[in-house]
């Protein structure tokens, strides 16, 4: 439908809580179908709803397995267990990455753009997506949980692009 601009830090809105969606309206429809094109125009495997000014809790996520889009009203982090540790970037901080400890297995639940309560589980990127969305909601920022924030050079944008490939 649309491609929002997206809010950049410093940006307030990204460290304020986002509010919960009371009802599923044809307007948090068309948020949503705006949120997945706005992340697939950026190239993100996700985005939260403060990141394009709206304090809402929305998300939407797609780190290309099987999954596909998923679309999450007001979700809840169910249990999180193991650990991974690893490089993490955010469309609101372009070039700049930060080593970040996730949990490796996620569950989460939320309502989908129909309001039928949805669950998903997820490991690895898609974990660590969950989480880094969802923190996104209650105004935190990867760079808050960093072990160690840096600037991405060029090529490492490139060897990243290529990989992806």
């Amino acid at each position: 439908m649309a491609v929002r601009k997206i809010v950049l830090e410093p940006n307030e809105v990204l460290h304020q809580v986002a509010e919960k969606v009371d009802r599923v309206t044809p307007r948090v429809k068309k948020l949503l179908t705006d949120m997945a094109d706005t992340m697939y125009e950026a190239d993100g495997v996700g985005l939260a709803a403060p990141q394009i000014g709206v304090l809402k809790r929305l998300i939407v996520v797609d780190v290309g397995d099987d999954h596909g889009l998923i679309e999450l009203i007001n979700p809840e982090v169910v249990s999180a267990e193991g650990e991974q540790f690893g490089p993490e970037g955010c469309l609101s901080i372009p070039g700049f990455r930060g080593d970040v400890r996730r949990a490796q297995t996620v569950t989460v639940k939320g309502l989908d753009r129909n309001g039928k309560r949805v669950t998903y589980t997820g490991t690895d990127l898609l974990a660590r997506a969950f989480l880094h969305e969802i923190d996104h909601l209650n105004g935190v920022l990867y760079t808050s949980l960093a072990e160690r924030v840096y600037e991405i050079t060029d090529q490492e944008e490139e060897n990243e692009e290529e990989a992806e490939a």
